[in-house]
């Protein structure tokens, strides 16, 4: 354990490390060959969180039945906080210097989660449940690969994992209640 009056001290190669490629932001060379790896991660969590986004709310709009005025008003909630997240994992993309995917061509083919155009309430809660639990096992194993090689990285995922999370919980109580 480092004392508390111990100063750090970076060595001259990470001093010039630091010095050196300024337009590069917070991007130092300590993220190592793992950075374009990274990113190609973050844009398939992109396209995932984007079909999301799309199939949350084309349920939101279709959703009928008794209980669908307040399940198609969290229908809504889940979008944007799917939204939310894209914005999140694109700004990260762009903080590690590479280029967030938003071309809608192949758009599903990127994504780990399905779209689909069920317009039974109980399918559409399926629906959505099957693609929060997929997002869920998805971050967690990014969480394992990145580790220790982009701590603010992994914190981000570990962020978004925790409301799919909550996203999976809710979902699986309103299959009960539908």
């Amino acid at each position: 354990m480092v004392e508390a009056r111990t100063p750090l001290k970076l060595d001259e190669a990470a001093l010039d490390a630091a010095r050196r490629d300024l337009d590069e932001g917070a991007v130092t060379p300590a993220y190592g060959p793992w950075r374009d790896d990274i990113v190609r991660l973050l844009n398939g969590a992109l396209a995932t969180e984007l079909t999301c986004v799309l199939r949350y709310r084309r349920h939101h709009y279709m959703a009928t039945g008794l209980e669908s005025p307040a399940i198609a008003d969290e229908f809504l909630v889940h979008a944007n906080a799917e939204l939310g997240h894209a914005d999140r994992l694109a700004e990260r993309i762009v903080q590690l210097g590479g280029e967030p995917d938003f071309n809608p061509e192949g758009l599903l083919g990127r994504s780990h989660a399905g779209y689909d155009e069920v317009n039974d309430l109980k399918d559409m809660i399926r629906s959505n449940l099957i693609a929060e639990r997929v997002a869920v096992e998805t971050y967690r194993q990014m969480i394992q690969l990145i580790a220790d090689k982009d701590s603010t990285t992994r914190r981000l995922l570990e962020d978004i994992l925790a409301d799919e999370e909550e996203h999976a919980d809710e979902l699986s109580d309103w299959m009960t209640r539908a």
